[in-house]
């Protein structure tokens, strides 16, 4: 392809796209001359597919060839819109109006009513953007929102991830062609590095250095990869962006590929991930079918070409040396650093790895320049950073914002808070490896140093909120097993390590932990941190050791008291029952599958605390609220 073919298809195709970007009368106008009269937009991620969306495409299309509206009505698969709690999600251009929760029967009512009659079905909006006059928002202006600015996750609910004609009409491959034709690797070198991008991965290493380190190092062949891997409990950043947006990644990888010299590229994914493994497939195809991806590269002389390998979803091959060993089709194991993979990586040649977020930058960087890209986010922490927003919070999903947002504006704005009116208890940032914020911090401006200083750190960008029913024993508990079952067992200090923090963390939560434990869980920290091979057993003590630092009284009450404040820890309930309340129905007694409930009819029942297995039946059988826990 020629950069005067690439460019004709971005001008016929451009108008088409920029419906989806204005709404009202401007978008009016750009859909008149398009042929469409409007375009409906339906998530096609993972979320909204488990939730229900093939079926909603399907009687969507079915509703307009009812309606003898399938020539005047463009209907496009997209990837993630972020409100993920909602799917399946629906939005009409040039309108923009936002369906939330769709079903095939409420498709039929929207195809009449909004679709050919010209009425939007106001009930079946996401009753955000519907004001009490009834006079309705478009999506940008809601609380969830107005205060993300999308970078890596522009294109993502936008456009058709399978149509690449749809990636060149918002500027896609534009940067590799300026790349190709104007820059110098040494050019494309300094503006990444002046850009302040760091790694999205999780440790935040300065992407322009490990570039230059790569193309610094000697030798005729030279890598680069993609870690798709994302192992991360609760994180679907990565793959959002490879289910919305998968060309964008093709292209940085490539650009990536002129400024160090490399012409190969692999992408490492888990293949539980079928959906983004699939349309990164399509889009190589299509890549390479419109000579972005192969020999002579736009004329340019330039030769690079990408190749999907398929993880198993090992956490440890998140970790950048395991990664390359896995590709290897070796067991994925981490390698003593140095030398680093800039200098000795995959196939011992000099290799980048970025992990996915982080190439989503590139095009954008190259494009708009990096002064543009540094004016956002802190003094160390440039641009912005994805989240998967999850656990205990009412708008669950996928936010973009720049570096330096607090938590607060994250958790009560863009996240609209605790359901149930419960209170904002901590949050768990970098999953294993991180740590938990606590609310006191909740002002704190987010970027790697801040959370690095609070002792936890950005990760690849998973954000769990827990609120006040949350044990934090527990909580440590829950990645520390994670942590043991994805330990690859090459070092001593990590396989036998974190088996040990485990049982201590066992003995505290069934009631049998001594004071003395948590000096020895210190202790053990300060090991394994300093002498685990990588990253994964250097952090697994995260979690425990925030959580022992801001929430120690919890540990000393699951301790000293033998009681669990949140009432999470089974070991350490107790199951009672109000006397004056108990009607001796029996009802308790029948259902106790060891009989540890006695007591006549029509009078008090007793639990027995000694038989108790504290499975909670009874409190859940009983119909008089006489049962409780303490």
């Amino acid at each position: 392809m020629t950069l005067e073919e690439l460019n004709k298809i971005r001008q016929t195709k451009r108008e088409l796209v920029a419906v989806r970007k204005v709404v009202k009368e401007q978008g009016e106008k750009l859909a008149a001359k398009t042929g469409y009269r409007k375009q409906v937009l339906v998530c096609g991620g993972t979320g909204c597919t488990s939730s229900g969306s093939k079926k909603v495409l399907e009687a969507l299309h079915q509703a307009l060839k009812e309606e003898k509206l399938e020539n005047e009505i463009l209907v496009v698969r997209t990837g993630c819109f972020g409100l993920c709690a909602l799917g399946p999600i629906m939005i009409v251009y040039p309108e923009g109006v936002f369906y939330s929760q769709a079903t095939p029967e409420g498709v039929k009512r929207i195809v009449k009513e909004h679709l050919k009659e010209g009425h939007v079905v106001k009930d079946l909006l996401y009753q955000e953007t519907v004001h009490d006059d009834g006079s309705i928002i478009s999506l940008n202006q809601t609380n969830f929102y107005k205060k993300q600015l999308r970078v890596a996750l522009r294109n993502c609910g936008v456009i058709d991830p399978e149509q690449v004609e749809e990636y060149i009409a918002v500027d896609g491959y534009q940067a590799l062609a300026k790349v190709l034709t104007s820059m110098s690797p040494e050019d494309v070198l300094d503006e990444i590095s002046k850009s302040g991008l760091r790694g999205r991965g999780g440790g935040g290493f300065p992407t322009g250095k490990k570039w230059s380190f790569a193309k610094a190092s000697p030798g005729d062949v030279k890598y680069v990869c993609c870690n798709a891997d994302e192992g991360d409990p609760g994180a679907f950043m990565d793959r959002s962006i490879l289910e919305g947006d998968p060309h964008c990644i093709i292209e940085a990888m490539t650009i990536a590929g002129y400024t160090i010299g490399a012409h190969h590229g692999f992408v490492y994914i888990r293949a539980e991930y079928p959906v983004a493994v699939q349309r990164l497939e399509i889009a190589i195809e299509q890549a390479r079918q419109y000579g972005f991806l192969g020999e002579n590269i736009l004329g340019s002389g330039f030769d690079f070409d990408i190749e999907i390998r398929l993880g198993a979803g090992a956490f440890v091959c998140g970790e950048e040396t395991a990664l390359m060993t896995s590709i290897e089709g070796n067991r994925g194991e981490p390698r003593p650093r140095p030398p680093y993979p800039a200098v000795k990586g995959l196939f011992g040649k000099p290799t980048v790895l970025n992990n996915v977020e982080t190439y989503a930058n590139i095009p954008r960087i190259i494009l708009k320049g990096s002064d543009w890209f540094a004016s956002m986010g802190t003094a160390t922490s440039k641009g912005t950073k994805v989240f998967a927003l999850g656990g205990k919070i009412t708008n669950v999903g996928l936010v973009e914002v720049p570096m330096g947002t607090t938590l607060r504006e994250i958790v009560e704005e863009i996240g609209g808070g605790i359901p149930g009116g419960k209170k904002f208890k901590a949050a768990q940032t970098g999953g294993p490896s991180g740590g938990c914020i606590p609310a006191l911090h909740a002002d704190t401006p987010i970027d790697y140093d801040n959370l690095i200083a609070l002792g936890s750190m950005m990760g690849s960008g998973g954000l769990i909120i827990l609120d006040e029913d949350t044990c934090m024993v527990d909580i440590a508990k829950f990645y520390l097993e994670f942590t043991v079952d994805e330990s690859c067992g090459k070092c001593t200090p990590c396989r036998v390590g974190t088996q040990r923090l485990l049982r201590f963390l066992e003995k505290i939560t069934s009631g049998k932990g001594e004071m003395e434990d948590l000096d020895k869980i210190q202790e053990l920290a300060r090991h394994m941190k300093t002498s685990s091979l990588c990253a994964l057993g250097q952090s697994a003590p995260n979690p425990v050791l925030s959580t022992m630092n801001y929430f120690k009284d919890e540990y000393i009450a699951h301790i000293k008291d033998k009681t669990c404040p949140a009432k999470v820890c089974n070991a350490l309930k107790q199951y009672l029952i109000i006397p004056a309340k108990c009607k001796g129905c029996t009802l308790c007694a029948h259902n106790c599958p060891v009989g540890a409930i006695q007591g006549t009819v029509k009078k008090p029942h007793v639990i027995d605390q000694e038989k108790c297995i504290k499975c909670g039946l009874c409190l859940k059988n009983c119909k008089f609220g006489a049962v409780y826990t303490k």
